[in-house]
C-alpha cells in the first residue's frame, strides 16, 4: 500500500530544499547587484591626481606670509624666500589636473630629496597635514603647496639645498574623496628645467583604503 505520510513528508522536504535554494541564490544576487551599485558610486567619487598639461592656464597661489607664486601648467615652483620677512622660507608648490571622478582632497604631503623610488608607501600618519583646504575638481585643474619655515628641520637644509644644486625633489601627496575615503598616495617628481623652471612628472600611485590593482 501506499505510505502517503512518507510521501507528503519527502514532498514537503523537497520543496522546502528548493525555496531554501532560491532563497539563497535570490539573496546572492542581490548581494552582487548591491558590491556592483557601491562599487560604481566609489567610482564616481575617487579622485587620481596628475600632473597638470603644459598648455593648461597658469594659476597664482598665495601663501600664509603674503609669498605668491605663478604656477605654470605641467610645472612646479621650488624656492627660497629672500625677502626680510620670509628669508630662509621654503616655498613648494605642483600644479595639478585631476584625472579621477570625483572631487580631490589633499590631505598632507611629505618631502625627499633627490629622485626617491621606494616601492612601499609611507605611513599617512606620517604627512605633513595641509594647513588650508585644498580641493581639485574632477576633471579640472588644481595645486598643491607647502613650506618649510623653521630652519632646524632637517628636511628645510635638504630642500634648500636640493633647490640651490638644482637637484630633483620628490614630493608624496595624500588625498582622498570628499567623504573622506578612497585615499590615495600619489608621488611625484619636480625636475629642473631651464632658468628656474620646474618640470613635474607622477611616477607612483598607491591605494590606501582598498586594494592596489598591482
Amino acid at each position: 500500500m501506499t505510505n502517503w505520510t512518507n510521501i507528503s513528508a519527502l514532498a514537503t522536504g523537497f520543496g522546502t530544499l528548493v525555496l531554501a535554494v532560491a532563497t539563497f541564490a535570490a539573496v546572492r544576487s542581490a548581494n552582487r547587484a548591491a558590491r556592483a551599485a557601491e562599487r560604481s558610486l566609489l567610482a564616481g567619487l575617487r579622485p587620481l591626481l596628475v600632473p597638470s598639461r603644459l598648455e593648461d592656464g597658469a594659476q597664482k597661489v598665495y601663501f600664509g606670509d603674503s609669498w605668491h607664486v605663478l604656477l605654470a601648467g605641467g610645472s612646479g615652483v621650488a624656492q627660497v624666500g629672500v625677502d626680510d620677512d620670509n628669508g630662509g622660507v621654503v616655498y613648494l608648490a605642483a600644479s595639478l589636473r585631476n584625472a579621477g571622478n570625483g572631487i580631490a582632497v589633499l590631505h598632507g604631503w611629505l618631502f625627499y630629496p633627490g629622485d626617491y623610488r621606494g616601492n612601499e608607501h609611507p605611513d599617512p600618519g606620517t604627512f605633513t597635514r595641509q594647513t588650508r583646504d585644498l580641493y581639485i575638481p574632477a576633471g579640472d585643474t588644481g595645486f598643491w603647496q607647502g613650506a618649510f619655515r623653521d630652519p632646524g628641520d632637517p628636511a628645510h637644509d635638504a630642500a634648500a639645498k636640493a633647490i640651490a644644486n638644482r637637484d630633483p625633489l620628490t614630493i608624496d601627496l595624500l588625498y582622498g574623496d570628499y567623504e573622506g575615503g578612497q585615499r590615495v598616495i600619489s608621488r611625484f617628481l619636480l625636475r629642473p628645467g631651464r632658468e628656474d623652471t620646474w618640470l613635474l612628472s607622477v611616477t607612483r600611485h598607491w591605494n590606501v583604503d582598498r586594494p592596489d590593482p598591482r
